[in-house]
C-alpha cells in the first residue's frame, strides 16, 4: 500500500503546499505498512492488496469497469485472504488518522497567535469586542461548572495493545519534524517500521468480552496521558489571560463502574474498584510530580533563605541525610512525599513505586496536601523564587485543586424501575405498604413524603431481602463510605434513567436516606442535607415533553426546594439524545431537546436560590448527539448554559479526542471556550417566534416520516437485522453490557449505540438525517417560504448546527455501498422496497440541504473535512465490500473462524475510517 492520497487539480498551489506534509506522512506510513505486509504475508498478497487499492480508487472516480473488476476480485478471495486484506485496509485507516491528527497540530502551530474558533484566543477576542471585561469573565467562572464525562459505551473496538502502539507511532511521526540528518530520519523510520510490524503481529480484536475493570483501566490511560497534565496547563493559560487565578470550574466526570442501568456487571465491589483505581492513579501522579519538584528545588538556605513555615514543614519530615541539612525545600518535599505514600497505602492499598525516605502520616484530605504545597509556594514567592513557583509547582497545586484525591466525579446511574422494585420490597417487608407498585402516583408521593420526614430506617434486622435489593442498597452504602474517605466530590450525582414521574425522584431520595446519604429528615430538621444530586434522565420524546412539568411538580412539594438549596442549590437534569432520536428521528430529537432545555431554564429562573445544570448525553454519532462540541454548545438555547454544562464522551470519540495529549488539550480548550462564549455572549439572543413555529412544524412532519419507516413499515425490523451487521456487532467484545435491554428484536428495546453504529457501518447513517427531506418538502408544499428556512440557517445557531451535522453525516454515507448490504436481505422484494424508500428520502434531504444552505454538494463550508472524506473513501470501500461479502458467507453457514474475524476486523476498520460513528 503506497498510501497515495489523491491530490486533485482543483486544489490550488497554496493549498497543495499546505497539504504536502500530510501526503508525505501518509505516503510514508502507507509504504511502511505495504512493506510490512510483503514481509509478513508474501509478495502475492501484497500485490493483491495493491490491486484492490487501485481498483477502489478508480471506482471512486466513477469507472464502471473498475467496479466490476473490484467486485469480482473481492468475491474471489478465500477466507484467509479476505482477513489479510481487511487487516491491511483497517490498519491503513488507523495510520491515516494518526497522520491527519499530526497535520492538524502542524497547521495549528503554523497559525499560532491567530484567533481560531474554539480556542481561548478567539473566545477572549469575542468577549473583548462585546465589552466583556476580565473581571466579568472571572465572576462568571466563579459559579461555573464544566465537565466532560467518560462513559463505558465503547464502540471503540481497539485493544489497549494497539492503542499503545499507535500512540508510539504518533510520537515518532512528531519527532520527524525535528530530525534533520539522513541518519536520524532513517533511525526514526526503522522505529516506525518496528511499531507497524508490532501492529501487524498483534491481534486487533478481543477474544473475550471486556469486564468493567478493563473499561476502567482503559479510561485511566487518558488521565495519565492527557487530563492530569493538560488541564493544569489550560488553567495556566486562562490565568494568564485573566491576570489572576481562575476558579477551578473545569473538572472531569466518570460513569465507568457507576452506571448500572442495564449492566448487571456493575455492583458495589465494582464501584469500589473504580474509586480505588481513580484514587491510586491521581496519587501516583502526585508522587511523581513531588519527587521531580524535589529535584528541581535544590535551594540552599546558605544561599537563599526560606520562610519559617517552610522550615517547620521540613522539620516535620525528619530527614536524617546530612547532605541536605541546608536544603529545606527538599526536606519539606521528602516529608510531603512520605505523607502521600502513606495516603496511597491507606486509601488505595498500594505502595509507591519509589519508597519514601521516612514514614509519613496519611493526609486526611486533599486540602491538607494542597496546604503544604502552599507553604512551599509562598516561601518561594517571598524569596525571589517566583519563576520556580510558576512551573511544576503551580501545575501541581492546580491539579490538586481540580482532581483532589478522587480524580474524577463518578456518577451513579440506575433505571427508575429498579429503584421502585427495591423500595417496594423494603416497604412490603416491614408491612408499611404491601403493594407499593400498585399505588396511584398521588398516593406514592404522599407515602414517600411521609417516609422522608420520618427519621426511622425502613430495614428490619430480622428480615431477609432479595439479592437484587441487597445489591442496590450496597451500591449506595459504598458511595457513602467513599464520600467519607475522599470527600463529597468523589460521587456527587445519582442519575435516574427512564424518569417518568415525580415519584421516581422521591424514591431515590428515600433510598439515599436509608443508606445514610440524606442527613436529617425532610421537615423536622433545618439542617437536612441530601448527599447526592438526584438527577432525572429524560430520554424519550414523551419524557422530554414531560420534563418541565415533572420538575415543576417536584419543586412544588413541601420542603423539597428548601432541602435542595441547603444541599448546594444546583439541580442537574440529564437529557438523552440517543433514545429520543431512536424514538422520533434526528430533527425531532433535537427540537424536543431544545424545547425541554428552554422550558427547564425558564422554570429554574423562577426558583430562588436554585441553579439548573443540564447534562447532555451525547454519543459519538450525530444521531446520538455527536458532532463538533464547540458548535453544539453555542447552539444551545439562550439561557440554558450560564456556565453550567456536563456532557458525555463516548466510544471511539474518546480515543480520537484525547489519546494524543496535544489534541486532547485542544478539545478541552474548545469546551472551555464554548462555555465562556455561550454564557457571556449568547444569553440574550433569542430566536424569533416564526423560527420556533417553523421548527415545530418541521419536527412534526419529520417525526411522521421517520416513524412511518421505522415503526410502521411491515418487515422493517427484519430489514434492519439483515442489512446491517447488528447481530455481529452484538457479538463483538466491545463492552461489558448487552446490546439490547431485553431479549427481543424490537427497535424499542435495542440500545441506541448499536442502533446508530450499525447504520454507520452499512453507510446509510439513517439516524442522523432521515425525515428531514420529507419535512421540508411538506413545509414548502403547504405554502412555507424557502427564504424563511434560509434565514433560519443564516441567523439561528441551533438550526445551522443541525444542518451542518446532517450535512456531515450524509457526506459519509454511500448508498452505492449500502446496496451491497441491502442484497443481504433474504426477502428481495422487502429489501428493494425499504431501500428505495431510504434512497428517496436521502434525495429529498440532499435537495433540501442544498436549497437552504445555498451550497451544491456536501461539506461546502468545511473543505478540510470534505477533502479528508474524499481521500478516505477508496480505502474504506474495500472494507465495506468485504464485510458485506463475509456477512453473506457467515449467514449462509460458513462458520469458519476466519470469516468471523474478518467481519469483526472490518467493523473496526470502518469505524476508524469514518471516525465519529458510535
Amino acid at each position: 500500500m503506497n498510501g497515495e492520497f489523491l491530490e486533485t487539480a482543483a486544489e490550488s498551489e497554496a493549498e497543495s503546499a499546505k497539504l504536502a506534509p500530510l501526503f508525505a506522512d501518509i505516503r510514508l506510513l502507507g509504504q511502511i505498512l505495504g512493506e510490512t505486509v510483503r514481509q509478513q504475508e508474501g509478495e502475492e498478497i501484497f500485490r493483491r492488496i495493491e490491486r484492490i487499492r487501485r481498483l477502489s480508487v478508480a471506482e471512486t472516480r466513477g469507472r464502471a469497469v473498475a467496479s466490476a473488476d473490484l467486485d469480482a476480485l473481492l468475491r474471489g478471495l478465500t477466507n484467509d485472504e479476505a482477513v489479510k486484506v481487511v487487516r491491511a485496509f483497517t490498519y491503513f485507516s488507523h495510520l491515516a488518522n494518526i497522520a491527519e491528527d499530526r497535520h492538524f497540530l502542524r497547521r495549528r502551530a503554523a497559525h499560532a497567535g491567530e484567533a481560531q474558533p474554539g480556542g481561548l484566543d478567539h473566545a477572549f477576542a469575542r468577549l473583548k469586542a462585546a465589552g466583556v471585561t476580565e473581571t466579568a469573565v472571572g465572576a462568571a467562572l466563579a459559579g461555573a461548572y464544566v465537565s466532560p464525562v467518560l462513559t463505558a459505551h465503547p464502540t471503540e473496538v481497539q485493544r489497549r495493545s494497539t492503542l499503545d502502539a499507535e500512540r508510539d507511532i504518533a510520537e515518532l511521526l512528531r519527532q520527524r519534524e525535528f530530525r534533520c540528518g539522513d541518519e536520524e530520519l532513517a533511525e526514526n523510520e526503522a522505529l516506525l517500521a518496528a511499531r507497524v510490524t508490532q501492529l501487524w503481529q498483534t491481534r486487533i480484536i478481543r477474544t473475550a468480552s471486556l469486564t468493567v475493570h478493563d473499561e476502567i483501566e482503559n479510561a485511566l490511560l487518558y488521565y495519565r496521558s492527557t487530563f492530569l497534565k493538560q488541564i493544569p496547563k489550560l488553567y495556566a493559560e486562562l490565568d494568564r489571560r485573566l491576570g489572576a487565578p481562575a476558579p477551578s470550574f473545569f473538572r472531569m466526570g466518570n460513569w465507568i463502574g457507576g452506571d448500572r442501568d442495564g449492566n448487571p456487571n456493575v455492583r458495589a465491589d465494582t464501584l469500589a474498584d473504580t474509586l480505588r483505581l481513580h484514587c491510586e492513579t491521581v496519587l501516583r501522579h502526585y508522587l511523581v510530580e513531588v519527587h521531580r519538584l524535589g529535584g528541581e528545588l535544590s535551594i540552599s538556605d546558605l544561599v537563599t533563605p526560606c520562610s519559617d513555615e517552610l522550615k517547620a514543614l521540613a522539620a516535620r519530615a525528619g530527614d536524617p541525610n546530612p547532605h541536605r541539612e541546608d536544603e529545606f525545600y527538599r526536606q519539606a518535599l521528602i516529608g510531603v512525599y512520605a505523607r502521600l505514600a502513606g495516603t496511597l497505602r491507606a486509601l488505595a492499598g498500594a505502595e509507591a513505586m519509589r519508597h519514601a525516605a521516612a514514614h509519613g502520616e496519611p493526609y486526611a484530605r486533599a486540602e491538607e496536601f494542597r496546604a503544604d504545597l502552599f507553604i512551599v509556594r509562598e516561601s518561594l514567592n517571598a524569596h525571589h523564587g517566583k519563576a520556580l513557583a510558576a512551573g511544576r509547582l503551580a501545575a501541581l497545586i492546580r491539579a490538586v485543586d481540580v482532581f483532589g484525591f478522587h480524580m474524577a466525579t463518578t456518577d451513579l446511574r440506575q433505571s427508575s424501575d429498579r429503584h421502585e422494585a427495591t423500595l417496594a420490597e423494603l416497604l412490603a417487608a416491614v408491612r408499611i405498604e404491601p403493594d407499593y407498585r400498585g399505588l396511584s402516583e398521588p398516593a406514592k408521593i404522599d407515602l414517600l413524603l411521609r417516609l422522608l420526614a420520618d427519621p426511622r430506617p425502613l430495614r428490619a434486622p430480622d428480615r431477609t431481602y432479595s439479592p437484587d435489593c441487597v445489591a442496590e442498597l450496597a451500591v449506595l452504602e459504598t458511595a457513602r463510605a467513599w464520600r467519607e474517605k475522599l470527600g463529597p466530590c468523589v460521587i456527587r450525582h445519582a442519575i435516574i434513567s427512564h424518569t417518568e414521574s415525580v415519584s421516581d425522584l422521591l424514591e431515590l431520595m428515600l433510598l439515599q436516606k436509608e443508606c445514610g446519604l440524606l442527613r436529617g429528615s425532610l421537615h423536622d430538621s433545618e439542617q437536612a442535607i441530601l448527599g447526592l444530586i438526584v438527577t432525572p434522565l429524560f430520554e424519550t420524546i414523551e419524557d422530554l415533553r414531560a420534563a418541565e412539568q415533572i420538575m415543576r411538580e417536584f419543586y412544588a412539594l413541601p420542603g423539597i426546594a428548601d432541602l435542595m438549596r441547603r444541599s448546594g442549590g444546583v439541580q442537574d437534569v440529564m437529557l438523552g439524545y440517543s433514545d429520543s432520536n431512536k424514538d422520533g428521528g434526528y430533527l425531532t430529537s433535537n427540537w424536543e431537546l431544545y424545547r425541554a432545555s428552554t422550558a427547564l431554564a425558564a422554570l429554574f429562573d423562577s426558583l430562588d436560590g436554585m441553579r439548573l445544570r443540564l447534562f447532555h448525553g451525547r454519543g459519538g454519532a450525530v444521531g446520538r448527539g455527536g458532532g463538533p462540541s464547540y458548535q453544539a454548545i453555542l447552539a444551545q438555547p439562550p439561557g440554558t448554559v450560564r456556565g453550567q454544562i456536563r456532557l458525555t464522551e463516548q466510544g471511539e470519540v474518546i480515543n480520537a479526542k484525547y489519546a494524543n495529549p496535544e489534541i486532547g488539550r485542544r478539545n478541552l480548550e474548545t469546551l472551555m471556550a464554548a462555555d465562556l462564549e455561550a454564557t457571556l455572549l449568547a444569553d440574550g439572543q433569542r430566536p424569533p417566534a416564526e423560527f420556533l413555529d417553523t421548527a415545530a412544524t418541521l419536527s412534526e412532519a419529520s417525526m411522521r416520516a421517520y416513524r412511518a419507516l421505522v415503526y410502521d413499515t411491515p418487515g422493517f425490523v427484519d430489514y434492519f437485522y439483515a442489512a446491517t451487521p447488528i447481530a455481529e456487532i452484538a457479538e463483538l467484545n466491545i463492552g461489558s453490557r448487552p446490546a439490547s435491554r431485553k431479549a427481543t428484536r424490537r427497535i424499542e428495546d435495542l440500545r441506541a449505540i448499536p442502533w446508530s453504529f450499525s447504520w454507520g457501518q452499512s453507510r446509510v447513517a439513517l439516524p442522523g438525517w432521515y425525515g428531514f427531506g420529507a419535512a421540508v418538502e411538506q413545509f414548502l408544499a403547504s405554502g412555507g417560504a424557502p427564504d424563511l428556512l434560509r434565514r433560519m440557517h443564516a441567523e439561528w445557531p441551533f438550526f445551522r448546527t443541525l444542518l451542518s451535522n446532517m450535512d456531515m453525516v450524509l457526506a459519509k454515507a454511500d448508498f452505492s455501498i449500502a446496496q451491497r448490504y441491502r442484497d443481504l436481505v433474504p426477502d428481495r422484494a422487502l429489501g428493494d422496497k425499504i431501500f428505495v424508500a431510504i434512497e428517496a428520502e436521502a434525495e429529498r434531504t440532499f435537495r433540501a440541504l442544498d436549497a437552504i444552505t445555498g451550497d451544491q454538494g456536501r461539506l461546502a463550508d468545511n473543505p478540510a473535512l470534505a477533502r479528508s472524506i474524499a481521500h478516505r473513501f477508496p480505502y474504506i470501500a474495500p472494507l465495506n465490500y468485504l464485510q458485506a461479502d463475509l456477512l453473506r458467507r457467515w449467514r449462509a453457514g460458513d462458520h469458519d473462524r476466519k470469516v468471523r474475524i474478518g467481519i469483526l476486523v472490518a467493523i473496526n476498520g470502518i469505524a476508524a475510517g469514518l471516525r465519529n460513528t458510535g
